[in-house]
């Protein structure tokens, strides 16, 4: 049996979870959250606790119990907590700066580029603009935002100038060797 789809997810008191077929709503403190989840897996609710049962113990099944879990599991962490994601940026004269709810990233190129947030997340910039943090209720849409505001300026391995995660670390190359008489 799976390790993580065995473990009861416990609710919390201030969060209401309903299941109405195979899509699970969470509704909390900081919003509102609903999944579609795979039809094969059974979810039921009792007394502030749910479980998660699957039908059989083919590979997809197994693989399907443990994935339903972790999703259900992060909605209600996401509408309790919250999630966070941290971005640096690097480089002579890169800056990030908020207009209005929009983020204005100016990252060497010729115009400052904008970047307009999903629904439930939110930017805030930090540090003389040089940190972003990126905010909200859903885990996947928070990583998923971080890697795009990244993927505008990735950083380059022999200065480190770009848009980095907080915990990256950046290779560093040498550069040219200098002529040697």
């Amino acid at each position: 049996m799976s390790r993580i789809g065995r473990k009861p997810v416990e609710i919390p008191a201030k969060v209401q979870v309903s299941i109405d077929g195979t899509t699970v709503s969470v509704k909390g403190p900081k919003g509102q959250l609903s999944a579609a989840m795979h039809p094969d897996m059974t979810i039921t609710l009792e007394e502030g606790i749910l479980h998660v049962a699957r039908p059989g113990d083919g590979r997809r099944h197994r693989e399907l119990h443990g994935l339903t879990r972790a999703l259900i599991n992060n909605m209600i962490n996401g509408v309790t907590k919250g999630y966070r994601k941290t971005l640096m940026i690097e480089g002579v004269g890169y800056r990030a700066e908020m207009q209005g709810k929009n983020l204005m990233l100016y990252v060497g190129y010729s115009h400052p580029v904008e970047f307009k947030p999903p629904e439930n997340i939110t930017f805030t910039v930090e540090e003389r603009g040089t940190v972003i943090q990126i905010d909200g209720i859903d885990r996947q849409t928070v990583g998923q935002v971080t890697a795009d505001i990244r993927k505008l300026r990735p950083p380059e391995p022999y200065k480190g100038k770009g848009i980095r995660y907080s915990d990256e670390t950046i290779r560093r190359k040498a550069g040219k060797a200098g002529k040697t008489k």
